[in-house]
């Protein structure tokens, strides 16, 4: 490996999905093939590899998608080489989460890819928030929406998928749901265990949540919290406090949230409404 050429890589603990993001100049890899599958999108430059005894070349925004047992090498066939993102997902995770996320799902459904690349933005969004969530160690249920969302676009092409028909509990479920994330906001709540209570589907959950709210419960417990955190800084904690006392990870993973939301961090928040000097 050239010192142009680098790799980070990291392992979700409560899914097992592997986050790579790599960059390789000339010669990337030679033919090899993995028992997972495999979910990419390249960054920058050409991405060139032959797979399924046809080349293929990458380029940015582009998603490449390769099965458990498909042969496949790399090369940068420009100087500039290549950058890209990609999702190791176990089969039977695949399986078991297909099944969870759509209570309608047949038994036994394999995922198989009609093309191993595709232009398809949607599906590249998808993939991107889901490694940013995973690579980043964001919150359990940030996680789970995010690869929930991943999953929707990448069962759409299987013929149960078409008529997801619609479901007279939605407006309850919203309801309950929303009811469980004020009473347990402080808790690192899943979104199978918020789908649990609600007694559906993740995807319906999120659907109903959305369509009643205007958020995913993901992004309606951020905002709880947040709005929770506001009102301890204002009275003086610190932030490493309401970090710890609110779910956050570490005060550095409330900041990314706050200065995302009100533009400021909790500590600039904290000494402008509090007045009180930082300790």
């Amino acid at each position: 490996m050239t010192s142009q050429n680098w790799i980070d890589l990291a392992q979700d603990a409560d899914t097992g999905i592997e986050t790579l993001r790599a960059h390789f100049e000339g010669h990337a890899y030679d033919p090899h093939w993995h028992d997972s599958y495999l979910v990419g999108v390249t960054e920058q430059g050409v991405q060139q590899f032959n797979c399924r005894r046809a080349k293929h070349q990458s380029t940015p925004g582009k998603v490449f998608l390769l099965e458990p047992g498909d042969i496949h090498d790399g090369e940068a066939p420009t100087e500039d080489g290549f950058t890209y993102r990609m999702l190791y997902l176990e089969a039977q995770w695949l399986e078991r989460e297909i099944s969870r996320v759509f209570e309608d799902a047949p038994l036994n459904s394999q995922l198989s890819f009609a093309h191993t690349l595709t232009h398809d933005p949607q599906l590249a969004h998808a993939t991107n928030q889901a490694f940013e969530t995973l690579h980043q160690s964001e919150l359990k249920i940030v996680r789970q929406t995010t690869l929930d969302g991943l999953l929707e676009r990448l069962t759409r092409h299987l013929h149960w998928r078409a008529r997801y028909r619609e479901d007279p509990r939605l407006p309850q479920v919203a309801q309950k749901a929303r009811e469980y994330l004020h009473a347990n906001a402080h808790e690192d709540i899943g979104l199978e265990h918020l789908a649990t209570v609600t007694g559906v589907d993740r995807f319906r959950l999120t659907r109903a949540f959305k369509a009643a709210y205007g958020l995913a419960p993901h992004a309606y417990l951020v905002q709880l919290r947040l709005a929770q955190a506001r009102r301890m800084l204002a009275l003086g904690e610190q932030p490493t406090t309401v970090a710890m006392t609110l779910g956050f990870a570490d005060q550095s993973h409330l900041g990314r949230w706050f200065v995302r939301a009100y533009g400021l961090t909790p500590a600039l928040y904290r000494k402008r409404c509090s007045n009180l000097p930082d300790r």
